[in-house]
């Protein structure tokens, strides 16, 4: 299913910044750190296992 990653970069970022764009911004760059470039992803781009593993570990985390 393509553009899951996508959907799962939001929800991360929506949860977390609750439309603060100073914290999007953070999130975005932790994001980047951690390996997953959150400007890459589409809701076209195919879906890569390890890239969706990351994310629901992130999730997971936020929890």
């Amino acid at each position: 299913m393509a553009g899951k990653i996508r959907q799962m970069i939001d929800s991360i970022i929506n949860q977390r910044a609750k439309d603060n764009p100073m914290l999007e911004r953070v999130i975005k760059t932790k994001l980047i750190l951690k390996g997953i470039n959150p400007a890459k992803f589409t809701l076209q781009s195919d879906d890569d296992p390890v890239v969706i593993g990351k994310l629901e570990k992130m999730m997971q985390e936020l929890k």
